[in-house]
């Protein structure tokens, strides 16, 4: 079972801004926290998720990474806008563990998915053996679909099933709609079923609505691009590692035994090339 999708941060207010300090997040989650939640969870790989967009952070990860055999990938941040971006995807794509990018499209305006040059970076990625992670908003996907259309040698790999406008009892025709639109491009790998509980509202998230989710996601996208991810430590301000990756065994259980081992395992290793 590889865990597609978590972070790892040595915790200060100044670099996780984002993260209030009374935050149940606000502590150091590093290597020896992540041994503990993924060995109790029978998790027997990850790939770890840049959170700052710093060229330190790369090196930071990648540094983690070195310290335990469990963290198979990591998915990194560069200045794709910069001129001279090139020079860090050739100096991280040496590491056998780096394996994709990614910048927090989310808090960007529209005109930023468009702009002439991050898609001068982003094309340069293929050519290293590079991947691209693509975090929006469920509102982001028309202009997302821009970027995945002018970008087709990019392999891209969708986070958090596009972060839908979540309410218990329904799924957002929108949402549905956008992801039909997406799943139609052959250059999006995969599509990773974590971090939907935090886009609840607080007291929502009722286990019907996730899994009424997870079946919409696999219906449009079929089981061989569908891959679990946990969003943790994210994920400890609505659930636990644990209770997470039970979840997932649970709304897979009556699958068959391929389609459940492609979405625990099997689509991430394609997706990211992990043993290459």
């Amino acid at each position: 079972m590889i865990d597609s999708h978590h972070h790892l941060w040595r915790y200060t207010k100044e670099e996780y801004p984002w993260i209030p300090i009374s935050s149940p997040l606000a502590k150091d989650q590093l290597a020896p926290e992540l041994e503990v939640v993924a060995s109790e969870s029978f998790i027997t790989g990850t790939i770890v998720v840049q959170a700052r967009q710093v060229i330190e952070e790369s090196d930071f990860l990648l540094t983690l990474a070195d310290q335990t055999d469990r963290i198979q990938a990591v998915v990194g941040w560069v200045p794709l806008i910069d001129e001279n971006v090139s020079v860090h995807i050739e100096r991280l794509s040496a590491f056998p563990k780096f394996k994709a990018v990614r910048h927090v499209l989310q808090e960007e305006p529209d005109d930023y998915f468009l702009r002439d040059d991050f898609h001068r970076g982003l094309s340069l990625l293929p050519s290293f053996g590079l991947r691209y992670d693509l975090l929006i908003f469920q509102r982001q996907i028309p202009v997302a679909i821009q970027l995945v259309d002018r970008q087709p040698d990019l392999p891209i790999i969708l986070n958090h099933i596009a972060k839908p406008e979540a309410r218990n009892g329904r799924i957002e025709s929108a949402w549905r709609s956008g992801m039909k639109e997406l799943a139609k491009r052959d250059n999006l790998l995969g599509v990773k079923f974590s971090g939907l509980l935090t886009e609840f509202p607080e007291g929502e998230g009722d286990a019907e609505t996730v899994a009424a989710y997870f079946y919409e996601t696999l219906e449009i996208f079929g089981a061989d691009r569908v891959m679990f991810g946990t969003d943790w430590p994210v994920c400890l301000l609505r659930t636990s590692y644990r209770d997470w990756a039970d979840s997932m065994r649970e709304l897979i259980a009556d699958l068959p035994e391929s389609e459940r081992n492609a979405i625990l395992e099997g689509n991430a290793k394609r997706a990211y090339g992990l043993g290459t």
